[in-house]
């Protein structure tokens, strides 16, 4: 490969590489968070072959053993975690449900890395009358809440098409949703590094050897702008499964054929306190790490990836 078509990483990005390789090893706190999170991505994953029950089966409901307690508390071996009000395993529930949240929240998130990235590195480099009009496009994006969007867009869609379209295109809603309401915060991040990159000499060398636009903003800018991408990207995968189970808990989210982990915390939070605790609590519970230890990991990438941080 010539050193025209080559990548051009700068040292002080490869030394940010190095420096997370180094302080990964010896950070306790965030090596557990990686782990659960893997942990969380595997269960994903391979939710079929770890569910106790097969959530598609037509004997997965049955309504004689709804609302049973905990393996502990009744001694039935075939229910560890109990059943919901439909009497389905919690447990396998939980399973698919976690599936479906991190898909949700994942899908989600690359569609506001491709549109933002995308529009961050042509604000940036092109720069001028295309700028000024994506950032007041972005500027009136970020003025409407991401939640107050998603409730009138799925609500509308909902009222139009009838709840039986929503619930066959409901995924498919919440993450085109979810992921169009946010991309200006990719946009925004990419085009201050892209200023800050496009001014440096690797860039000037290859607009003098003739190289394309494209070219350099995607072989040679881009590389350059993982560090705050990788951290944003870290935070919004947990933002955008809260708002999917905050959605899902006002009835906007996912149905309850296709239980996501917030369908069912509301599908249990009538019960919560009649005795039936166990419906909500596991879910909540499953939820609360998932998006605790993702906020972890966002701050730690944060923190060390902060070229001050390694100056210093």
């Amino acid at each position: 490969m010539s050193l025209l078509h080559r990548p051009h990483v700068s040292p002080e990005h490869v030394t940010r590489v190095r420096h997370l390789l180094m302080a990964i090893r010896g950070d306790k706190l965030a090596l557990f968070a990686l782990l659960i999170f893997v942990f969380y991505c595997l269960v994903a994953l391979l939710a079929p072959l770890l569910s106790p029950y097969d959530v598609n089966s037509t004997d997965f409901m049955d309504l004689e053993n709804a609302e049973l307690a905990p393996y502990w508390q009744t001694g039935d071996s075939r229910f560890l975690l109990g059943t919901d009000t439909q009497g389905r395993d919690l447990l396998s529930v939980i399973l698919y449900g976690t599936r479906l949240s991190l898909t949700i929240g994942v899908c989600a998130v690359l569609i506001q890395v491709l549109l933002g990235v995308s529009i961050g590195l042509l604000s940036g480099y092109i720069g001028g009358r295309l700028d000024a009009f994506l950032m007041r496009v972005a500027d009136i994006q970020l003025s409407f809440s991401t939640m107050m969007v998603a409730i009138v867009v799925l609500a509308i869609f909902q009222t139009m098409f009838g709840n039986a379209a929503y619930q066959q295109l409901a995924m498919l809603m919440l993450i085109l949703v979810l992921g169009i309401a946010e991309w200006p915060i990719f946009a925004r991040t990419v085009r201050a590094c892209v200023f800050a990159e496009k001014e440096k000499e690797y860039v000037d060398a290859a607009r003098i050897l003739g190289v394309s636009k494209l070219h350099i903003m995607l072989r040679h800018i881009l590389p350059n702008t993982v560090s705050p991408i990788l951290v944003i990207l870290t935070i919004q995968i947990a933002n955008a499964i809260v708002a999917e189970a905050a959605l899902s808990f006002l009835g906007l989210g996912m149905p309850p054929s296709q239980p996501s982990l917030g369908a069912l915390i509301s599908s249990g939070f009538n019960y919560l306190f009649s005795g039936a605790w166990w419906i909500s609590v596991f879910p909540s519970v499953t939820l609360i790490l998932l998006i605790f230890v993702m906020n972890l990991l966002g701050d730690w990438l944060r923190d060390h990836l902060n070229p001050k941080e390694i100056r210093g």
